[in-house]
């Protein structure tokens, strides 16, 4: 058995299954558990009661995260003129036009996490639908990611703002911060995106809306958050510290 199964298999022996933990105890859980030799990545996973398949009840959007994520995307931005200045002051590590849809279609260049693009320049970002589009990097006005203020949005995803979307079976998975950060920071940070989605909510979905919510690390078991304890008090976020 390999060093990853034997830690893995030590790790969910931590984990008490069938329950369902608070926030802050889930937090602590998955830190404990987090044992790799790097910086872990912790992400949420929420299913959600809708059907994907129906327009109306896709859920997507963008939310800048109290604490980030601890790390940093690259974003690639489509503008031109004051605004492709406005996107490189920003902190924008690609910044084009026509030269860069070109890169991309004939070098198929993709190293970037983000693209924003100005709302003129659409219509020619669109020819890359079928390579941006798979991978969720398609510009969208529901992320903010079309936009002419190009030099806040910039600055927000480089800070740490994430997208979220619903996948083809409702799931929604997204990164809330890393193994090292300070257990309080990601308490914030999974109620700040738990508020966000249920906020999110479509008029169309109906029945139990929050399924299910499920925090790991990278290499550690999932535990399981009780749907009805997605809010945290002062009092609450004061204990995990």
């Amino acid at each position: 058995m390999s060093k990853v199964g034997k830690r893995y298999l030590e790790a969910s022996k931590s984990v008490t299954a069938g329950r369902l933990y608070s926030i802050p105890e889930a937090v602590a859980l998955v830190k404990e558990t987090a044992k790799a030799k790097f910086d872990e990545t912790i992400d949420l996973a929420v299913r959600l009661g809708v059907d994907p398949r129906r327009a109306d009840q896709i859920v997507r959007g963008s939310i800048s995260l109290p604490h980030g994520t601890g790390r940093t995307a690259r974003v690639a931005v489509f503008a031109t003129g004051d605004l492709a200045t406005e996107a490189r002051t920003a902190g924008a590590d690609i910044v084009g036009a026509d030269d860069l849809i070109t890169r991309i279609e004939k070098e198929n260049f993709l190293d970037f996490d983000v693209v924003i693009a100005t709302p003129e320049l659409m219509a020619v970002v669109g020819r890359l639908g079928r390579v941006l589009g798979p991978r969720g990097l398609m510009p969208n006005p529901k992320t903010g990611t079309v936009t002419n203020d190009i030099g806040k949005t910039v600055a927000e995803y480089k800070a740490g703002r994430i997208e979220y979307r619903t996948d083809r079976v409702g799931n929604i998975h997204a990164p809330v911060g890393k193994a090292s950060f300070a257990n309080p920071q990601l308490v914030e940070n999974v109620a700040a995106l738990l508020d966000e989605l249920i906020r999110a909510k479509p008029s169309a979905a109906k029945g139990k809306y929050v399924r299910s919510i499920t925090l790991s690390s990278t290499m550690g078991p999932g535990v399981k958050i009780d749907t009805n304890k997605t809010k945290i008090t002062e009092e609450e976020l004061a204990l995990t510290a």
